[in-house]
């Protein structure tokens, strides 16, 4: 069955979350982000450009490709930037305050990072999952497809249902109430964790000790 128009998951929210990724990682210190702070937000801006053109016209295949590209940008600077912050670290360069602050936004943008991963990755992405009514398949068993008769059955996830999973992995470091079912889908969660768990553990601790 075709999904109806107003089934369609919005992407304002997914665009959102890729802006305010490049917003909080403009918030550390130069000499721990790729370029100057405005670049990656520049950068984004222009793959996202393209990407709404792509959808608006119906060039899916292009939109995701480019989605695909913007996911990498951001997950390539974060995780270079937390090698560079855990390398100053032995080394005493790095402000304390800069250091509780660099770790926080690194911390949001994991959250952010992988919320969009998710959300673009989730039984083949926002559009394949707008092509049938109901979200019954996928990487992740979410509690509203597993509550029996009186569940929605037109109902399937948003940005906002990978963004509450995102967030979960990175607070509790697991899924809260959301099972895994694909390969992919926990790699990808244990990745995340670990980076969680580095900016918890190792940065945000060690700066509140020194301050």
């Amino acid at each position: 069955m075709t999904a109806t128009e107003s089934s369609k998951e919005p992407r304002w929210l997914a665009l959102i979350a890729m802006l305010a990724t490049g917003l909080v990682y403009g918030a550390l210190p130069s000499n721990l982000s790729v370029g100057p702070r405005w670049l990656l937000l520049a950068v984004i801006a222009a793959v996202v450009v393209p990407a709404l053109i792509s959808h608006r016209v119906g060039h899916h295949t292009a939109d995701k490709m480019l989605g695909y590209l913007a996911s990498g940008i951001l997950t390539t600077a974060m995780i270079w930037s937390l090698a560079l912050l855990i390398a100053a670290l032995p080394k005493h360069e790095v402000d304390p305050k800069i250091l509780l602050r660099s770790a926080v936004a690194l911390w949001v943008t994991n959250i952010l990072v992988f919320a969009l991963w998710y959300w673009r990755l989730d039984a083949g992405g926002p559009h394949e999952r707008e092509k049938v009514s109901g979200h019954q398949d996928g990487a992740f068993l979410f509690p509203q497809m597993n509550m029996g008769a009186g569940s929605d059955l037109e109902w399937s996830p948003n940005f906002v249902d990978y963004l509450f999973l995102a967030f979960n992995t990175s607070t509790a470091l697991s899924p809260a109430d959301t099972q895994v079912l694909s390969r992919w889908a926990k790699i990808m969660m244990m990745t995340q964790a670990t980076i969680s768990l580095a900016v918890i553990a190792l940065l945000a601790a060690r700066a509140v000790n020194i301050l």
